[in-house]
């Protein structure tokens, strides 16, 4: 006869037996979803070290027999790359700028402050979510046209420069800021500015650091609109070098071609690890301790 403590010991078994197998189960899954992702980045990788032969060989390669390092030389030094990511590097670096300080401006505004139709104003913010930028294509590149801004950086730039997620992101973290404390800055006769720049930005770090990231790696990978409004090297940004890239070496040579990849995907990967530290420490500093 069983008695409870033997049924209690089988029930726990069973509940850690259910629990090793999730585990494992969970494990196996990200282990495919970490291939799905890292196997065509170690091939695009190792295509850009492969010399012309070894990129065509039958059956194909997975470890160069000889590492041509000058694919790189090559794309830096003969396809305009440098100029290329001079432009990428001020555009992005612009658009992050106007994108963080409207965002966060038209947010605070929009949570803390009392103006004639507040609401029907965030509504049309919300409602310029849903529209998807190839509607509004045509029309940007008439006026830019009309203006004289093809192939210069306020072309580019300015259509760009819409901020309705940050100002809907934004918006929704500020207003579920503790009430105690933003009352109690008031109190200390914090004025709007102080306010904001002592009290509710500091609390916000991490959702700032995560809409920091994400506008960086949108706007260096945008493609659709600067290759609209650009016809030469003045403006054109990395994605644009590299489908001109394509155009030059064509099926012929990929190497060049996956080594201008690799260049034009370093730069993100830099900011993800120089981000990380902040989003963290952002995070651990706004725990509540209980």
């Amino acid at each position: 006869m069983i008695t409870d403590k033997q049924r209690r010991r089988l029930g726990t078994e069973g509940v850690d037996n259910a629990s090793t197998t999730q585990k494992v189960m969970g494990y196996i899954g990200l282990f495919f979803a970490v291939c799905l992702i890292l196997v065509p980045l170690y091939f695009i990788t190792i295509t850009s070290l492969k010399s012309y032969s070894e990129v065509y060989s039958d059956p194909i390669t997975f470890w160069p027999s000889s590492w041509v390092p000058g694919n790189y030389s090559h794309v830096w030094n003969t396809s305009g790359f440098v100029y290329y990511l001079r432009n990428s590097i001020f555009i992005t670096l612009i658009l992050t700028v106007v994108k963080i300080v409207l965002g966060v401006a038209s947010a605070y505004a929009f949570a803390f402050l009392r103006f004639p139709l507040k609401n029907l104003l965030f509504v049309l913010v919300i409602a310029a979510l849903m529209v998807p930028g190839q509607i509004t294509i045509i029309s940007n590149y008439a006026l830019v046209a009309a203006m004289g801004w093809r192939n210069t950086y306020l072309g580019v730039i300015l259509p760009l420069s819409g901020v309705a997620f940050g100002c809907f992101l934004m918006k929704n973290h500020f207003e579920s800021l503790p009430k105690e404390v933003l009352e109690a800055a008031e109190m200390d006769n914090a004025g709007f500015l102080t306010k904001l720049f002592r009290v509710v930005l500091p609390m916000s770090w991490p959702t700032l650091s995560a809409f920091v990231v994400i506008t960086i790696v949108n706007e260096w990978n945008e493609y659709l609109w600067p290759f609209l409004i650009t016809d030469t090297s003045d403006a054109a940004t990395l994605p644009i070098g590299l489908t001109r890239l394509q155009e030059v070496e064509g099926m012929t040579n990929w190497g060049p071609v996956m080594a201008g990849t690799v260049l034009t995907t370093l730069p993100m990967l830099i900011v993800f690890l120089v981000m990380q530290k902040p989003m963290i420490k952002g995070l651990t500093a706004g725990a509540v301790k209980g």
